[in-house]
């Protein structure tokens, strides 16, 4: 199985907030914006590996500016790295005032999915490799952030988790000057 880039799973999906969408103070609701999010990183995962794909986890979701009635929310999704079976999405959503002409961050996540064979199970997928220095940021960091994942899920001992215990160990060391 060949390796693909982060680029090949690029999903970019746009909604326009409706008002069965909002809350009484006329923002998204987070829910509706999950269950958003949720599509576009099945798309970017199904992209991917070219399988259908399950989510596994959330994690790491962000609020920083409300999305009003009447804005469109763009989401972007793609893969930053592929274990085994899953792959580990992140997503970045923004909001834009049309009328208005702008556009402003308002989420960010990670979301983990496993590919599925015809019989329903898990199935392996193709690894990825990192173009960008972006990209390579959020590769690196996804060993990282799939060892807490295992550790808070109670699959993983915090003993075991070697990339977590080597960042610790050089924040530690930084602080201490050695």
């Amino acid at each position: 199985m060949n390796a693909k880039r982060p680029s090949e799973s690029l999903i970019v999906m746009t909604e326009l907030v409706l008002p069965n969408d909002t809350n009484l103070f006329d923002n998204l609701m987070g829910g509706r914006l999950m269950y958003w999010m949720d599509i576009a990183a099945a798309l970017s995962g199904s992209k991917h590996c070219g399988a259908p794909v399950v989510t596994a986890s959330v994690d790491n979701i962000s609020f920083t500016n409300p999305i009003k009635l009447g804005n469109v929310v763009h989401i972007q999704a793609k893969v930053t790295r592929a274990f085994n079976t899953s792959m580990e999405i992140y997503l970045k959503v923004w909001g834009e005032d049309i009328l208005q002409q702008y556009k402003y961050p308002s989420n960010e996540a990670y979301y983990t999915f496993v590919a599925l064979d015809p019989h329903g199970k898990p199935r392996a997928v193709p690894k990825i490799e990192p173009e960008t220095p972006e990209e390579t940021e959020l590769y690196e960091g996804a060993l990282r952030r799939r060892q807490l994942r295992l550790i808070l899920g109670g699959k993983m001992k915090p003993g075991d988790a070697s990339e977590l215990k080597a960042l610790f160990m050089n924040v530690r060391d930084d602080k201490q000057g050695i």
